[in-house]
């Protein structure tokens, strides 16, 4: 086993990955939350519509896997996002236990908004595009070590 040297108290609050990940994770949504307000979007609910602006449809099942979350997580989520008229619902014909989420027009038509969202981003943390390309690296990195074996694929 490789010997970890931690320092003299290894549980100092400020040597802690969990604690400065938690303080930067509320921060970084901090930044996000004006630039999301006028087009109506929470944080979660931007990463759906990120999801979906990759690929649309997409079954509940794999927008789950892809945001890392629960489906009981984002049945609300998606049902407020429906109500706004920024996607749709339905069951898939060649399979009803799944439920496909698609797009509207107008979910459509938010992203061109949305591409402004980045460059803020970016202009208001005053970081080096390069710096960010290497933090994303390291946090999939980690996300990656911290995270369970993918558990077979069942339908929604």
């Amino acid at each position: 086993m490789k010997e970890i040297d931690l320092g003299d108290d290894p549980l100092a609050l400020d040597r802690q990955v969990c604690f400065a990940l938690s303080v930067a994770s509320r921060a970084v949504i901090g930044v996000y939350r004006p630039l999301l307000e006028p087009l109506g979007l929470t944080h979660p609910q931007y990463l759906v519509m990120l999801a979906l602006w990759d690929r649309s449809p997409r079954s509940v099942r794999d927008l789950g896997r892809t945001l890392h979350a629960e489906p009981a997580t984002l049945s609300p989520m998606l049902k407020r996002l429906e109500a706004v008229g920024y996607l749709s619902r339905q069951r898939n014909r060649a399979d009803e236990r799944e439920l496909l989420v698609q797009l509207t027009d107008a979910g459509t038509r938010l992203r061109e908004e949305a591409e402004k969202i980045p460059y803020r981003v970016v202009d208001i943390l005053g970081a080096d595009v390069a710096e960010l390309q290497q933090l994303h690296t390291a946090l999939n990195w980690i996300i990656a070590a911290a995270s369970p074996a993918e558990p077979p694929a069942e339908s929604d």
